[in-house]
């Protein structure tokens, strides 16, 4: 059995973002339990030099929006990154995953060797588009929403794995 690029990307995608959001959600509690002002938790970062909450969130949400718009082969959508509470992030992830669910199959598979270019900086990067989206997607998204997760569990809000990985 073979497993097509929609199917490596789109749900996968989507299961990932649908957590990040009960995440986000637990993260909005936690601060309302605690009287905490959500603006702290949502520019929280780990380190001082590593991107808080806020940005984690955007640039998973950008992530497998360029992704799966360039796997398809047309402009992606671009969000303003002006998200500064719980609510607004969260909806920046519907608006992803709505976004997600508009493509279809036969718009993605047969992308394995589309070339991809990225340019990054003054830097280009150069795909095809199975080694873009194992290679470049995919570990991005992880990477940022694992990082979103544990600014929060740093935070004290009460995650586990069980919140990154969803419901079977």
């Amino acid at each position: 059995m073979t497993i097509s690029m929609y199917q490596a990307s789109i749900p996968v995608s989507i299961r990932t973002l649908n957590n990040l959001v009960s995440i986000l959600e637990k993260g909005a509690t936690y601060a309302e339990t605690k009287k905490i002002n959500p603006s702290v938790l949502v520019n929280s970062r780990l380190s001082p030099d590593m991107f808080p909450l806020s940005k984690q969130v955007q640039i998973a949400s950008d992530i497998v929006n360029r992704g799966a718009a360039r796997l398809a082969g047309i402009e992606p959508p671009q969000f303003e990154d002006n998200e500064t509470t719980f609510p607004q992030l969260i909806d920046r992830i519907h608006q992803t995953i709505s976004h997600l669910n508009t493509f279809k199959p036969e718009q993605i598979d047969g992308s394995e060797e589309r070339t991809i270019s990225l340019k990054i900086g003054d830097n280009t990067l150069d795909f095809q588009g199975m080694s873009f989206l194992l290679y470049f997607v995919l570990p991005n998204l992880y990477f940022h929403v694992t990082t979103a997760y544990d600014i929060l569990r740093h935070c004290g809000v009460e995650l586990g794995k069980q919140d990154f990985l969803g419901q079977p």
